[in-house]
């Protein structure tokens, strides 16, 4: 297996990204799958290998907005982290994917067995949600603010 060092797995120290990786199996998604909805049940999350995934908002009234774009070595779902474990977003490709999908439960039990390994996975999390957040601010002034 190809495994990408940059991105989320390569903002882990090598032993903790190696833990991870025990957890992973590939998957593939064709063009214009829906990998999942907002509010659905977060049970598992993936690394992007090759490909592009829209990740969107509902917006009442509306068609869904995408606010960022995902490729390579980037992490696809974050919810699978925190309770109540539903995907504040949704997703789906542009482009045919290949990623690594990993158990959210698994990956949980990993982290408090392991303190250090579930406080690197969370802190590179954090990070992510961080700039999420920040990007889909950005994108939803951009549609829906008011004209300057």
């Amino acid at each position: 297996m190809t495994v990408v060092r940059h991105g989320f797995l390569g903002a882990l120290l090598p032993d903790h990204r190696d833990r991870l990786l025990v957890f992973a199996h590939q998957v593939s998604f064709p063009s214009g799958t829906r990998i999942f909805e907002e509010d659905g049940v977060a049970d598992r999350f993936w690394i992007i290998r090759s490909g592009l995934v829209a990740l969107d908002v509902h917006v009442p009234g509306r068609r869904a907005a995408v606010v960022e774009t995902l490729g390579e070595g980037e992490l696809l779902g974050w919810s699978w982290l925190f309770e109540p474990y539903r995907w504040h977003l949704g997703a789906q490709t542009r482009a045919a994917v290949q990623a690594s999908e990993f158990d959210a439960e698994r990956v949980r039990a990993a982290c408090e067995e392991d303190p250090a390994f579930g406080l690197a996975v969370t802190n590179c999390v954090a990070q992510v949600i961080a700039r999420r957040l920040k990007s889909t601010r950005t994108r939803l002034l951009d549609l829906y603010g008011p004209p300057q």
